[in-house]
């Protein structure tokens, strides 16, 4: 079955409607590095669930994603100023 994972902004998922689904077996388990609260709420189902996996919010941190971070960012002003842009956003 499905497995969602996030890192996204919490609010990009509908936490009732997902734990409805996981509950249901719709979807097989989640894993989350964001939630609608962060904390979830004290009585939020997802501190329940044996098919989630929550993180603090911590997922960018990594030395490995903060650095691809610094390499893609350095990538793009080189294409720039070669006159060949990239990730271009019309």
């Amino acid at each position: 079955g499905l497995f969602l994972t996030t890192t996204a902004r919490g609010a990009i998922i509908n936490e009732q409607e997902l734990i409805k689904c996981m509950k249901e077996g719709v979807i097989a388990g989640a894993g989350l590095d964001t939630q609608e609260v962060e904390p979830p709420l004290e009585d939020s189902d997802l501190w329940t669930l044996d098919n989630v996996f929550m993180t603090p919010h911590i997922g960018w941190r990594r030395l490995e994603t903060r650095q691809r971070l610094v390499d893609m960012t350095a990538d793009n002003v080189e294409s720039y100023v070669k006159g060949e842009p990239t990730n271009v956003v019309n």
